[in-house]
Order: C-alpha cells, then sequence, then structure tokens
C-alpha cells in the first residue's frame, strides 16, 4: 500500500513535473495554500490555472481559504528584505505548517512542497521549515530538491503543452516589486 503524501502546491507549472514524479510511489492529493500571491487577481489567476490541469489531470486538489492578514503578520517587520533573504523562510514556515496541521488531521502519512523546484528559492530554507514541521506535527517531510535534473524547464515545457500559462515573480509583493525595480535597471 503506497503512503499518503499531501503535496503543497504552489502554482500549477511548478507541480506538473512534481506530481509526475512521485506519483508512481506515493498516493497524492495536493494543497493549494498561497496567501503570499499578491495582487489577489494574481492569487486567483495561478489558483485557476491549478484547478484547469487538476480537472484535466484528475488530481485531487484542496484549496485552503486566503489568508493574507495571516501571511502579512507573519512577514512584518521584513518588507526591505531581498527575495531569497530572512522573509522567505518564515513564509515557508506559514505556508507548510497548514499544510502540516491539514496532513495531520486527515491521516496523511507524509508532506512535500513543490516550492523547491523554483530557481527562486533557496531548498535548504525550505526543507528546514518542512523538517522542523516535521518534527512538531510527527508526519514525515519529504525534503527534496526537485529543481535538479531540469525539473523547473521540465515542468515549463510540460504546462505549455497543456495550455498552462506562467507567472513571471514569486508571489509575493515584495518579489514582483523587486522584480520591476530590477526591469527598470
Amino acid at each position: 500500500m503506497k503512503k499518503k503524501l499531501l503535496l503543497h502546491i504552489c502554482c500549477a507549472p511548478c507541480s506538473l513535473y512534481v506530481w509526475r514524479k512521485l506519483q508512481a510511489d506515493f498516493e497524492l492529493s495536493g494543497f493549494f495554500f498561497n496567501p503570499n500571491i499578491q495582487p489577489r487577481a494574481e492569487y486567483e489567476f495561478r489558483r485557476q490555472e491549478l484547478e484547469k490541469i487538476a480537472e484535466k489531470l484528475a488530481w485531487p486538489v484542496l484549496y485552503a481559504p486566503y489568508d493574507l492578514y495571516g501571511w502579512f503578520s507573519v512577514v512584518r517587520g521584513l518588507e526591505k528584505e531581498k527575495e531569497r533573504g530572512a522573509r522567505c523562510p518564515l513564509c515557508f514556515k506559514f505556508r507548510l505548517g497548514k499544510v502540516f496541521q491539514y496532513a495531520r488531521e486527515h491521516g496523511f502519512d507524509m508532506v512535500a512542497s513543490t516550492l523547491s523546484i523554483s530557481p527562486q528559492k533557496i531548498t535548504a530554507q525550505i526543507n528546514e521549515q518542512g523538517n522542523a514541521l516535521a518534527e512538531k506535527y510527527g508526519i514525515v517531510f519529504l525534503a527534496e530538491n526537485f529543481k535538479k535534473k531540469d525539473g523547473f524547464l521540465i515542468g515549463r515545457k510540460e504546462g505549455r503543452a497543456l495550455g498552462v500559462r506562467s507567472q513571471n515573480y514569486c508571489g509575493c509583493v515584495y518579489s514582483k516589486l523587486e522584480r520591476m525595480l530590477r526591469l527598470r535597471q
């Protein structure tokens, strides 16, 4: 019998490669909890793109409520941090914490996240938060680096083939601002 794994999904393009990689070994369910994504229209865009592929590929995916105020309270005081800085681990902890809580309440054996597929993320930050939450909740965290072996590029290619549109920034208002300022230079 396969272990039940709850996969935190940050967006549709990132989920494609990761889901395909894990589905042979685990009974997968997806979990979309990303209140870091702003503005709200961007959040809805990413959610709808995931809903589109989840329906097309018959993936069971759960969608947690958008908790923008909770997210802002967690990262307050770190607004000027660069992407990949001190704000990101707190964001990962907040988002993954919700996933672990759901996993424990609903009998999942393991948790993983698509976050490590992004070249914009430091995998060690994600895995450190996941491992700490695993200890707290008594559920295994699958600490992976899904960007290895071109996971990011493969996921994007698969997404284009399925008509999934990609975004051009991490998701939070601070990463969007940072990207906009880089483009102006």
